[in-house]
């Protein structure tokens, strides 16, 4: 099943984030999956020691690294993009 038709993967994907960068503001329930993740409609507010922290979440919890900036800031764009990443089939 692609990553962004299982809503399981997405709520983990979104749980992982807010608890890696400890945000307490809204819930996982509340962000949109098409809603860029770094823009501030997605009302997160995240910076890039963030983006470090989701990094290492990837790799603790999907087994997937991406160290890469430019990698990273072309899969970490939305959740269903992240989600198509981590399991696209």
């Amino acid at each position: 099943m692609k990553g962004s038709v299982d809503n399981t993967l997405k709520l983990r994907l979104k749980t992982m984030i807010f608890t890696e960068c400890d945000i307490e503001d809204i819930t996982p329930d509340e962000l949109n999956d098409d809603v860029m993740i770094f823009s501030d409609a997605s009302g997160l507010g995240l910076d890039s020691l963030d983006a470090l922290q989701i990094s290492m979440g990837l790799q603790n919890q999907f087994g997937t690294r991406l160290v890469d900036s430019k990698e990273f800031r072309r899969r970490v764009t939305t959740i269903n993009a992240l989600a198509d990443y981590i399991q696209p089939e």
